[in-house]
């Protein structure tokens, strides 16, 4: 198939109201001349990545939680959330191709968050397959995922190519943060070291450049931790200076004075070359979030921005509960339309399987037993579906599959006459 045109390319960006006020750094023909002879489509991450931007500029705000596994992917999806968030914090503590617990230091292999991206894209697809062969439509399941990529695992082409492992597994939307990639820290955790302003720009100028070459709008976010980072690797870039200090460590980096202006400086700098921009905190601060959103607002007028409703920060120790309640309503008026609890998917498991082994640990069955009646109950009322757990994974899928084979003459097919099919059977799938 032939690459678009380069003509035609510069007329998309000129045109375009996705590309307004999108800055590149590089020219449409460079483009084509990187794509190679054969268009390679991918679909889930364009047809996710055009489904994000609507939702952003149609929705008061998009919230999502941070997914770990597939199923928890599934489980979002079904109750309503209409995007996915995939945090590298999580991927690192127990969802990585390294198979070790890790913090958020970058310790993983690169390649781990497009791992997972591409398992939670078979899983909606599963779903999405089963819901069909059953005749439902009770969900739209693919939805968008944004990815961690860090501080894109090392220099331009690292980030280069890992924006172009996200797409190939299916990402609607890519952050990467202005840390050194190799120092590099959970934005609530010491010691964070920035790169010049100018370096981590050509980070991001390489992965919209690789998104460009495969064809794909990923939405772009650029996250700045210099709100919290007193660090600085060099002093090339003149933008860097008003916030020296004069220090110097014993690695060579520079002290830098961390708070909202520098954040500010950069986030503005950032700005043209990303579709949103994130200031990661170290509280949950509606005046510190008005104050930045003002500021890029005052020179970028309706720059989509993100906003980390942590749960590093103690929420009820920091804000009452009232406004705990229109905390997000109160961040959408000021400009932030992608907001996501990073780490939902990890405390959610690790505390709902604590207080299930605690119960079990001092009433056996009767614990399960317990769990078990709140699946029903949130099937009746909800439409929790994995309380048939053979039927949510595909079983009654995959009959069909072999119906089909066997020309419907198949004895063999494993939910007719399984125990879940006699004890689950109100709502059972049945395939014909």
């Amino acid at each position: 198939m032939e690459t678009q045109d380069h003509v035609s390319l510069e007329n998309n960006w000129a045109t375009d109201r996705r590309w307004r006020e999108i800055s590149r750094g590089y020219s449409a023909e460079a483009v084509i001349r990187l794509r190679g002879s054969v268009e390679i489509k991918h679909t889930l991450a364009e047809m996710g990545a055009e489904r994000l931007w609507e939702l952003l500029h149609s929705e008061p705000y998009v919230a999502a939680l941070g997914a770990m596994t597939g199923c928890q992917a599934v489980q979002q999806v079904q109750a309503g959330l209409k995007a996915i968030y995939l945090s590298g914090w999580q991927v690192a503590a127990d969802a990585n191709l390294a198979g070790q617990t890790y913090p958020d230091q970058s310790l993983y292999p690169a390649n781990s968050v497009p791992d997972v991206v591409r398992k939670i894209n078979q899983a909606l697809q599963r779903a999405d397959q089963i819901s069909r062969a059953e005749g439902r439509s009770d969900a739209f399941w693919f939805a968008p995922i944004v990815a961690d990529a860090e501080a894109g695992f090392g220099g331009n082409l690292n980030a280069f190519e890992l924006m172009k492992a996200m797409i190939e597994a299916g990402a609607s939307a890519v952050h990467f943060e202005d840390q050194l990639a190799s120092a590099k820290k959970c934005g609530h955790m010491g010691g964070k070291v920035l790169v010049p302003t100018k370096e981590f720009i050509q980070k991001l100028i390489a992965a919209r450049l690789a998104a460009d070459v495969m064809g794909v709008p990923t939405i772009l976010i650029a996250r700045t931790d210099a709100n919290g980072a007193n660090l600085l690797t060099s002093d090339i870039d003149e933008r860097d200076h008003r916030f020296l200090t004069g220090g110097r460590t014993v690695e060579g980096f520079y002290a830098v004075r961390g708070g909202l202006d520098q954040a500010i400086a950069r986030g503005l700098a950032y700005a043209p070359y990303a579709d949103i921009v994130w200031c990661e905190t170290s509280e949950p601060n509606l005046e510190e979030a008005r104050l930045f959103a003002q500021a890029i607002h005052a020179e970028f007028p309706g720059k989509l921005l993100a906003y980390n409703c942590s749960p590093s920060f103690n929420w009820k120790k920091k804000l009452d509960a009232e406004t705990i309640s229109h905390f997000q309503i109160d961040l959408a008026e000021m400009g932030y339309k992608f907001q996501f609890v990073t780490l939902a998917g990890f405390h959610a498991l690790n505390l709902s399987m604590f207080e299930l082994a605690a119960s079990y640990k001092e009433t056996g069955m009767s614990a399960y037993s317990k769990l078990q009646e709140i699946e029903f109950q949130r099937e009746k009322d909800s439409g929790y579906r994995a309380v048939k757990h053979q039927a949510f994974v595909g079983t009654g899928y995959f009959d069909a599959v072999a119906q089909v084979i066997a020309g419907g003459a198949s004895s063999i097919t494993a939910l007719g006459g399984s125990t879940e099919e006699e004890q689950f059977a109100a709502g059972a799938a049945v395939f014909a």
